[in-house]
């Protein structure tokens, strides 16, 4: 089982968010897409998304973005995919086998039954907030994408 795109950028976009929590301000959308290296109108969707679950804060105007609410640190990986992806991945069959179950298994079942809920324990037991580090430039250089050598120096030098 694999993450969609919008698993991915929504994670990532709000363990920026979490990052600059410290500043005290609304994080814009095209600041997080372009130190993402992610598209901005495909972040901002997702953004709203999360906004609208709860788990982000959504302020409009100049000074405007999105913040983490008081409980996003404590969100649990679980409740990001089923906000993105949906649960029905941990329930379907692998091969599409519209039939699958413990009594009439397809050659897979048995093992994924045991990934699975491995899987989803894991996303179960594991925090936004214990996926973040302290230092900053190694962290948001490990959530980005894309970057060359030009840009990882780039960033390097940022100082937060």
């Amino acid at each position: 089982m694999m993450f969609s795109k919008t698993f991915g950028y929504a994670l990532r976009g709000m363990l920026y968010i979490a990052l600059m929590q410290d500043e005290k301000r609304y994080v814009q959308v095209e600041e997080i897409a372009g130190k993402l290296t992610v598209p901005r109108h495909f972040m901002g969707k997702i953004l709203k998304k999360l906004a609208q679950r709860g788990l982000l804060v959504s302020a409009k105007g100049p000074a405007g973005g999105f913040k983490l609410n008081k409980e996003a640190l404590t969100t649990s990986l679980i409740q990001v995919v089923d906000i993105t992806d949906g649960l029905a991945a941990f329930k379907s069959c692998v091969l599409s086998v519209k039939e699958c179950n413990s009594v009439n298994p397809c050659p897979m079942h048995h093992q994924m039954v045991v990934v699975k809920t491995q899987l989803q324990d894991f996303l179960s037991d594991t925090t936004i907030g214990d996926l973040l580090t302290d230092n900053k430039t190694d962290f948001i250089k490990s959530i980005s994408t894309a970057l060359n050598s030009t840009d990882r120096h780039n960033i390097s030098k940022i100082t937060y």
